[in-house]
């Protein structure tokens, strides 16, 4: 090992201390001389005084041990330099072989070595680029990492969510369940529903049967009825014409004042009117209300119609109730009766007009053609058989009662409250919301004249017998007395006293055109005088409820009024 060291130059401070403790065995020191370490060694070190020899002995500290060493080393350097001149001649041959040997090992080594290093370089390439690959392994690895981390995260919350979705499924199941039942329960009731219906269909059919059957009967236990009525009816209208003739004989002979009318055979009667002073009858003609009630022609027989869709006919002397009108579903809001008296018109709630036979009771027509109710009806007294009637559908329509087919319609810029045809049949009159009193041509539909009669709406029209002059009563608690041929106001009258209860507060004119009466809402009945002072009379004590409707009879006497509960007073 030491010799291998020395040889190649390099003198480390460690194999020095081997050399110098190799010094101290003379034995040693033989062995190294001969394979000529000793000779190279002392050349590296030097002699004693040299630069080398200073330096490394200037490398030990001053102690007694050194200075020992210091000599024994001076001494092995001369006895190795002494030996070194005896044997170099002897060996100079072999060392120089020996050095060429060396040399050549030396070169091949380095050889070795620079192919090694080499190597070495080219394995840290490689481990270079196995660390890189590793690195990018270990990178994709923690990549993948985290992805299988997120996914189990995503899967673990995927399984929390299937979780409660199982728990929703089950109790869908379980609601799934619960309905089923409750369908079932449902199924069977409706099948026992059907049966009931079924039983029911066989009941009802049966029972449509029987009443078909009853039905039946009953028309003609009505007929055979209606028969003996018209049997009555005949012996009545007998004993009615006596009792005309009788009462005209005796008006006849009577001097009063009054107004000249012409009848069919040419004869005038002469009839008289005055304000009535007191209640002579009460009649609870109705039950509801009547809001419309009329005389008929030159007869003293009263007609009243009220809500319960009754028109019902009274003998105002007696009080007492000759004919019941039956058949309509409504309301009766206003009558009309022919000249001849054997038709009555009513005017109702439920769109209709009903054509009455005044004998036998039956229902001739049904008239239909409103949208809405009819408020106000009227007939023509010229003999045309044709009736006019008034609606809130906006419209005025005129009637064929012969037919009963509407022959033409009137569009109105106001919803109409009451109609009248004049005398001679060729104007329609009509009172309006907007205050407006209208004359239309009957023939043409044609509007013929119009005029401003109040500030608030018309409830009521009335021509007079004459057909020169017609009464208007308004919401504005005013009464105007107009001329029909020049549309001049004649009269108004107003009073402290009347107050219009409705829309259909329908005032009346006295036959001789002398009076006015109109009804209040307090229940008082007011007649204003059109003679000299026009003087006004409030008549009470015969309702308490609000008065709707005022009609004079033909023949002068009496004067009935009507009510909102039903009653009908009779004055003279």
């Amino acid at each position: 090992m030491c010799q291998g060291k020395f040889l190649t130059g390099r003198v480390p401070v460690l194999d020095l201390l081997i050399f110098f403790s190799c010094c101290w065995n003379p034995k040693l020191v033989h062995r190294a001389s001969a394979r000529g370490e000793v000779q190279e060694t002392a050349n590296e070190i030097g002699h004693p005084g040299s630069e080398k020899f200073e330096i490394l002995l200037g490398t030990q500290e001053p102690s007694r041990m050194e200075e020992r060493m210091k000599l024994a080393v001076v001494q092995a350097c001369k006895a190795l330099r002494k030996r070194h001149r005896v044997e170099e001649g002897a060996h100079g041959p072999a060392l120089a072989a020996l050095a060429k040997t060396v040399q050549y090992q030396g070169t091949e080594l380095q050889v070795k070595v620079e192919s090694l290093q080499h190597e070495l370089n080219q394995s840290y390439r490689s481990q270079a680029e196995t660390a890189g690959q590793l690195l990018a392994e270990v990178s994709a690895n923690q990549s993948l990492r985290k992805e299988v981390a997120e996914k189990d995260e995503l899967i673990n919350q995927l399984q929390s969510e299937l979780t409660e979705v199982r728990e929703k499924l089950a109790k869908v199941d379980e609601e799934v369940e619960i309905r089923g039942k409750a369908i079932d329960a449902v199924n069977h009731e409706r099948l026992q529903l059907r049966q009931q219906v079924a039983e029911l269909e066989t009941k009802l059919s049966k029972a449509e049967t029987d009443n078909k059957m009853l039905v039946d009967r009953w028309m003609e236990q009505k007929m055979q009825d209606a028969e003996r009525l018209n049997e009555a009816n005949a012996m009545y209208e007998d004993m009615m014409e006596k009792l005309k003739a009788n009462r005209l004989e005796e008006l006849a002979r009577q001097q009063v004042d009054g107004i000249v009318r012409h009848t069919e055979a040419g004869a005038e009667l002469y009839v008289g009117s005055g304000i009535p002073t007191k209640v002579r009858s009460t009649i609870q003609a109705h039950e509801g209300g009547c809001g419309s009630i009329m005389f008929e022609h030159n007869t003293a027989i009263l007609l009243s119609g009220g809500n319960d869709s009754l028109v019902r006919q009274w003998d105002s002397q007696s009080a007492s109730n000759l004919t019941t009108f039956r058949g309509s579903t409504g309301s009766v809001l206003d009558l009309a009766v022919s000249s001849d008296n054997k038709q009555v018109l009513a005017a109702c709630s439920d769109h209709k007009i009903y054509l009455w036979d005044a004998q036998s009771g039956r229902i001739r027509h049904t008239l239909t053609g409103h949208s809405e109710k009819i408020v106000s009806v009227d007939l023509s007294p010229s003999g045309t058989k044709r009736a006019v009637s008034a609606s809130y559908d906006r419209t005025i329509k005129l009637w064929d009662i012969g037919t009963g087919y509407g022959v033409n319609t009137i569009v109105c810029y106001s919803n109409c409250n009451s109609v009248c045809v004049t005398s001679d049949g060729a104007l329609i009159c009509s009172g309006h919301m907007d205050g407006n009193l209208r004359f239309w041509d009957i023939k043409t539909g044609k509007l013929a004249n119009e005029v401003a009669a109040h500030g608030h709406a018309i409830t009521s029209v009335s021509l007079s017998r004459s057909g020169h002059t017609v009464l208007t009563s308004g919401r504005d608690n005013v009464h105007n007395i107009f001329d029909v041929r020049s549309l001049e106001i004649r009269a108004t009258y107003r009073s402290p006293n009347f107050r219009a209860a409705t829309n259909w507060c329908r005032s009346c004119l006295s036959p001789n055109e002398n009076y006015v009466a109109a009804g209040s809402a307090d229940g008082a009945v007011v007649v204003w005088s059109r003679k000299g002072n026009e003087s006004e009379t409030v008549l009470k004590g015969g309702h308490t409820f609000p008065v709707l409707a005022c009609a004079w009879s033909g023949v002068g006497k009496p004067l009935a009024t009507a009510d909102k509960s039903g009653r009908i007073c009779i004055w003279e």
